[in-house]
C-alpha cells in the first residue's frame, strides 16, 4: 500500500548470478517553487506531502516570517514541471522579502545567495529562551521509537525524519522529505501551526547536525536538537553561542552531548 511521497517503479535486482524482476516503492522527489504574493522566491527538491507544513516552517526558519499570522493562504498547484506553493502575506514580511531579493540581483553562482560578506552569509542564530529538563533515558526512548513512525523511510528507505518529542522521550510529531531541511521545515510548520498546545520538548533528526538545522532549530526557540549522525564544527559553535543543546550519535544505548549539556541528566 502506497504511503504519501512514495511512487511504485520496475526494477532489476541482480544477486549471486540470478536475476528478478519486480516492483518498488521509491521516495517521489519533485520540485516545489514558494511563490509569494505573486513573486517566484526559490525551488526546492522535495518530497510532495505535508506541503503546507513546509511552506509555514521554511518561511519561519529562514526569517520570511515572523509567526504563523503572517501566512494569510497557501494555494497548492500541480504542473507539469513541478509544485508551485502560492503563499498569500502579509505586507510587512514581503516589504522586507522585496528588499531582500533586490539584493541578489545580478549574482550568480552564490553559495549562499545574498550574502556579500562572510558576517551576512553566516549570521547568528536566535537565543533559545525556552528551558527543558531531560533525561538521558528520555533522549534514548526517543531514539528507539523513532524509526517505527517513520512510515515513508520503511516503504522506500530513503527519506529523513525529523520529530518532536517530550520530555518523556515520547514522539508527538514526525515530518518526513527526501531532504534533510525540508524535513525539519515540515515539523516546524506543523508545530507553528499548534503552538498553542505544544509541549514542552525537543527535536530528532535523522541525519547529521549542520549549521542549518541548528539555525532552524533556535528559530523556533526549540531548546535541544538532537541527531542520528555527527554535528559539524560550525553547528556546535553556534549552538553553544545560542543556548541550544546540541546531542550527536544519537543511537541504540549511546549519545554524545557536544554543546549545553546542562539540560540533560
Amino acid at each position: 500500500m502506497a504511503v504519501e511521497g512514495s511512487d511504485k517503479v520496475t526494477r532489476v535486482i541482480w544477486k549471486a548470478g540470478e536475476i528478478a524482476e519486480g516492483t518498488d516503492w521509491v521516495a517521489t522527489e519533485i520540485a516545489i517553487a514558494l511563490v509569494y504574493n505573486g513573486i517566484s522566491h526559490v525551488v526546492m527538491m522535495a518530497t510532495p506531502a505535508d506541503l503546507e507544513d513546509f511552506a509555514l516552517g521554511f518561511s519561519l526558519s529562514e526569517g520570511i516570517l515572523e509567526s504563523a499570522k503572517q501566512l494569510l493562504d497557501c494555494e497548492i498547484t500541480e504542473t507539469d514541471k513541478g509544485i508551485e506553493l502560492a503563499l498569500t502575506i502579509t505586507a510587512e514580511p514581503f516589504a522586507k522579502l522585496k528588499e531582500k531579493r533586490r539584493n541578489l540581483v545580478g549574482r550568480t553562482g552564490c553559495g549562499l545567495c545574498g550574502a556579500e560578506s562572510l558576517d551576512q552569509a553566516i549570521t547568528e542564530p536566535a537565543m533559545v529562551t525556552t528551558e527543558l529538563a531531560l533525561s538521558h533515558e528520555a533522549l534514548q526512548k526517543a531514539s528507539s521509537a523513532l524509526a517505527a513512525q517513520q512510515k515513508l523511510q520503511q516503504q522506500t528507505g530513503a527519506v529523513h525524519g525529523a520529530a518532536y518529542c517530550n520530555q518523556q522521550g515520547e514522539i508527538l510529531l514526525v515530518r518526513e522529505d527526501v531532504g534533510r531541511h525540508n524535513a525539519l521545515d515540515k515539523l516546524l510548520g506543523a508545530l507553528a501551526k499548534k503552538q498553542h498546545e505544544q509541549e514542552l520538548g525537543f527535536v530528532l533528526v535523522t541525519s547529521r547536525a549542520s549549521y542549518e538545522m541548528v539555525a532552524k532549530t533556535t528559530s523556533a526557540n526549540i531548546p535541544l536538537l538532537a541527531a542520528v549522525s555527527a554535528p559539524t564544527s560550525l553547528a556546535i559553535e553556534l549552538a553553544e553561542k545560542s543556548g541550544l543543546s546540541l546531542v550527536g550519535f544519537t543511537r541504540t544505548d549511546r549519545h554524545v552531548v557536544y554543546a549545553n549539556g546542562q539540560r540533560i541528566n
